[in-house]
């Protein structure tokens, strides 16, 4: 396992909490959204490349191309309460990286249209693992006054990787001559080779953290719940020493005794499990909804209607993720001090009214600046709330012993959400125009507000065993 650092801080309980290793078994486990971030985003700049290289003309295969990663990402997120479960989080983690690798590569070099979907499928899938995998380790392996900063930690990860994947495509297109035709893009360095490096790239992280997961520890719960409680203490004092250990393992194993010894998938269905079910899925579904994800996938056909070129759209893709990053960072600091609450409803309310003033700049034709402005406003109120927030709502609320179906079964639901976001925008668009899209999803927002307030309880400073006993 990886040292602990010397550099120690205390926590409310009076024990020694090895920060430095904390935060750094949380960064291993966080790479896991790195390369959700990065693969997931990648393709939009592969995009024209690729159907040029494979000759891709009608819009099925065009869409096909676009969205088959979504099937493997609902399927391994379903995959992953099974894998996680009886493998442990740690091990399901580097296999998740393995197939990030493998099928990375195996993507960029392929020579077949039906060998790219395969590939592409596969790589859905170690999104699916990740997207569920890492934020549970993290939320397991982490004190309660930290989860909120160290889950966090996933999601900017992520925002890092689709970051890191806009800077590359608009690099690698920033070469490209204008006005090319069909044929000669087709025979470019960019159809012919370039587009591969893009997927390729993805490779380096994967290595990193299959290089990395062997060494950070298990975590403790899935330990203590597989009858390794010796385990489960030496990890727990490897993090917070010796009473801050006894104190969690006394926790972990009440909370066990005083549930059902039943953990299979029935158990999920049965009150009050299927109530934190049901506000899983739904928050699952309001992150998505929200539509700002839209303002990553359909960035071109946003900026193009508010009258951007195309030299400007790629810049501006750019200046997105940037701004999705520093927010994501102050997110970082707000969520254990400012509690889960009111930051997600915080993030509904602005969301829907940059929604809103943004439909009404598209109504009255206000193009360039304005809409640039208010889709920013948009994604920075997003990093500051719905993004991070839903995912470390979604690791804390669940029972220990159905965690990693719970979580599972919340991810796959919101891969589906975000097939049904991606897949209707366009038709929106065309009957409704953006303006009525737009008023769409700050419907979708405010309802989300009223959710939270309504339903979503408050789980700043509060152990797993704690939030679970008061469900």
């Amino acid at each position: 396992m990886i040292g602990p650092a010397p550099n120690t801080s205390t926590s409310p309980g009076d024990e020694e909490l090895h920060l430095g290793y904390l935060w750094v078994i949380a960064f291993v486990a966080a790479l896991g959204g790195l390369l959700f971030g990065y693969d997931w985003v990648v393709i939009g700049g592969a995009k024209p490349f690729y159907e040029a290289y494979f000759h891709l003309s009608t819009g099925s295969q065009i869409g096909w191309a676009n969205s088959c990663a979504l099937i493997g990402c609902f399927l391994g997120s379903l995959c992953a309460g099974v894998t996680s479960e009886r493998l442990g989080r740690k091990k399901a983690l580097i296999i998740s990286a393995l197939i990030f690798g493998v099928s990375s590569v195996l993507t960029g070099w392929s020579y077949s249209f039906s060998s790219f979907i395969a590939w592409r499928i596969a790589g859905g899938v170690a999104i699916g693992l990740a997207s569920s995998i890492s934020p549970m380790y993290i939320a397991e392996i982490s004190p309660a006054a930290w989860r909120g900063r160290l889950v966090s930690l996933n999601q900017l990860a992520i925002v890092c990787g689709i970051l890191l994947a806009q800077i590359a495509n608009w690099c690698i297109a920033d070469k490209i001559q204008s006005n090319l035709s069909a044929t000669a893009l087709a025979a470019s360095w960019n159809a012919q080779h370039g587009w591969r490096w893009m997927f390729t790239a993805v490779a380096l992280p994967a290595l990193l953290l299959l290089l990395c997961a062997p060494f950070i520890p298990e975590s403790p719960r899935w330990l203590a719940a597989h009858q390794r409680v010796d385990s489960a203490a030496k990890v727990l004092r490897r993090i917070g020493g010796e009473q801050y250990s006894c104190r969690e393992i006394e926790t972990i194993q009440n909370a066990f005794a005083a549930s059902s010894a039943s953990r299979d998938w029935r158990e999920l269905f049965s009150s009050p499990v299927r109530k934190l079910l049901l506000l899983g899925i739904a928050l699952a579904v309001l992150q998505q909804g929200s539509g700002i994800n839209i303002l990553f996938n359909y960035a071109e056909e946003v900026y193009r209607s508010a009258g951007y070129g195309l030299n400007d759209i790629l810049f501006n893709i750019v200046i997105t993720g940037t701004i999705n990053l520093v927010f994501t960072l102050v997110a970082m600091m707000m969520v254990d001090r400012f509690g889960r609450r009111r930051l997600m409803i915080f993030g509904c309310i602005a969301i829907a009214v940059s929604h809103l003033a943004a439909s009404a700049a598209y109504r009255m034709h206000l193009h360039g600046f304005w809409v640039l402005a208010l889709t920013l406003c948009a994604i920075a109120c997003y990093a500051l709330s719905l993004a991070p927030v839903t995912w470390v709502l979604i690791s804390e609320i669940f029972p220990n012993r159905v965690r990693a179906s719970a979580v599972s079964i919340v991810v796959a639901f919101l891969w589906v959400a975000s097939f049904v976001l991606t897949y209707t925008f366009p038709m929106l668009d065309h009957v409704l125009g953006t303006s009525g899209v737009f008023l769409i999803y700050a419907a979708i927002c405010l309802a989300g507000a009223l959710l939270v307030i309504f339903a979503v309880p408050e789980t700043q400073g509060r152990s797993l065993e704690q939030i679970e006993a008061d469900a």
